[in-house]
């Protein structure tokens, strides 16, 4: 079967270069900073969308210079930047537009040198708090003090966007005190996705799937993000979250929103945040045996022999989840009666992050009963080997009757659209995002509140009733439970490959 991207042209990136701007990069020695936000800068410096004036400023309690810094951002792009070797006439210049600052977020030391290295100039002011969440009410006030939060400055908050809803509101009312909405920028990586933005591009964009997009034609709706990597170094943070804090109150909810909201009027930040929102608020409590809660066991055939997750996180008794599955429906006129499926775990049997749309058998099959049932399947894979993937029914080639089967058009990004359609990471897209001003992919201030709103019931519920998560075995798709409860309603979850 011909696959979608034959015949399709090799299309590169086009790079539209932003205006001039400074960055400053609060905790820019830190692991995201060195991982992500600076290698990711690099390469949007090597496509030519950084302008030649524009300015990264590290901003850290470490005690060191410029050329300290830059030295650090050199090996960080080598250990992390996706090229053997970067080429060196462009890294040399790309490092001269590095700077740095030792700063102190809760005291006064550096903000005088960081005051005066703003001064004076017309460029885009962007300030990227990659730091504790108990430090963004600090730096804000900060930023207020020595005169740079004025109205053309933004900041780019990570996440968590608090624990609860009582969190969230205050760090959003914490914020606001410094900054207006236009100006913050929460960020959540999902949403840079090439894959997730096509989602919109395929809903929006195709008379093919608008018209079935709804609970008439879907049969239900599949989310999974699955990790084979445990806690690591994280534990003691994850353990106060889990991954219902983590990875569902945020990430998963925004695949939610984004693959049942309603068209917006227009391609335009607040219309499509304000479509998001409408989505989240129509949410259907969950029930309790709508959700499912694991933890991982150990790998006892890894020759590196990873531990469970109450060794990983040192607690014996943690009830803190590293798997949840769960079912939830909306109650508004386009999805009513579909359910909707969202599974994340650690320690699973392949990294995959996929949106699967199960629509509906034919209402009458005119071929013989043996010819099986058939479902279209439309896939969207955000990561890896981000595409999408529509499964048909045809009949199977040769003599003997007509046997049904069912086979995949396939498009896989990098092979339809050219190597280059995959190199832009997340972060990267994201960050030009805040430059331009484009508030789309990033959350507003009601929405996240939204999202706990809905959150917060959940989680009371299984710590009044005392629930402890089940084990599953490292290597899995989950719990036997959440298998189960698909079954219960003669559905059962795709298999979570690479």
């Amino acid at each position: 079967m011909s696959s979608l991207h034959e015949g399709m042209p090799n299309i590169a990136s086009r790079v539209i270069p932003v205006d001039p701007f400074d960055l400053v990069i609060f905790g820019g020695t830190g692991d995201l900073a060195r991982r992500k936000i600076l290698p990711g800068l690099f390469r949007r410096f090597i496509a030519g969308q950084m302008p030649a004036n524009a300015r990264i400023i590290g901003a850290a309690r470490s005690d060191m210079d410029s050329a300290g810094f830059r030295a650090m951002v050199a090996e960080a792009i080598a250990e992390f930047g996706g090229m053997e070797s970067p080429p060196q006439a462009k890294l040399d210049a790309f490092l001269k537009q590095i700077h740095y600052v030792a700063i102190d977020a809760r005291g006064e030391a550096g903000w005088a040198e960081l005051q005066e290295l703003m001064k004076g100039t017309d460029k885009i002011e962007a300030y990227y708090f990659s730091v504790a969440p108990a430090l963004f009410g600090d730096l804000a006030e900060r930023l207020q003090q020595w005169g740079m939060a004025d109205k053309q400055a933004r900041i780019v908050v990570e996440k968590p966007f608090g624990r609860d809803l009582e969190t969230a509101q205050a760090l959003n009312a914490t914020l606001a005190t410094y900054f207006d909405e236009r100006q913050i920028y929460r960020i959540d990586h999902y949403l840079g996705k090439e894959t997730v933005q096509n989602l919109m591009a395929v809903r929006f964009g195709n008379m093919l799937f608008e018209p079935l997009w709804n609970a008439q034609y879907v049969d239900h709706i599949q989310i999974t993000v699955a990790e084979t990597v445990g806690v690591g170094g994280r534990g003691e943070y994850y353990d106060k979250s889990g991954a219902m804090r983590d990875m569902v109150q945020n990430h998963l909810m925004q695949l939610l929103c984004l693959i049942a909201m309603e068209p917006p009027a227009r391609f335009d930040p607040n219309a499509v945040r304000d479509e998001k929102l409408k989505v989240i608020r129509a949410l259907d409590p969950v029930l309790p045996h709508h959700i499912i809660r694991g933890q991982y066991d150990a790998d006892h055939d890894d020759a590196e022999g990873h531990p469970n997750y109450r060794d990983a996180v040192g607690d014996p008794r943690s009830k803190t989840e590293s798997f949840i599955a769960l079912k939830t429906q909306i109650s508004n006129w386009r999805w009513s009666g579909t359910p909707f499926y969202l599974r994340t775990g650690k320690r699973m049997s392949a990294r995959s992050s996929e949106i699967t749309v199960v629509f509906k058998e034919t209402p009458h099959s005119i071929f013989a009963e043996d010819a099986g049932q058939h479902r279209n399947v439309l896939s969207i894979r955000l990561q890896p080997n981000e595409g999408i993937t529509l499964g048909v029914t045809i009949k199977e080639p040769g003599p003997g009757g007509m046997r049904l089967i069912d086979v995949p058009l396939d498009m896989t990004f990098s092979e339809a659209l050219g190597e280059d359609a995959e190199q832009v990471d997340a972060y990267e897209r994201l960050i030009m995002d805040v430059i331009r001003g484009n508030q789309t992919l990033f959350m507003r201030g009601d929405e996240v509140e939204a999202a706990w709103a809905w959150t917060d019931p959940i989680i009371q519920g299984w710590e009044a009733r005392g629930d402890v998560p089940k084990f599953y075995d490292s290597g899995s798709d989950g719990t036997t439970e959440a298998f189960e409860m698909m079954r219960r309603d003669g559905r059962e979850w795709r298999k979570v490959a690479p």
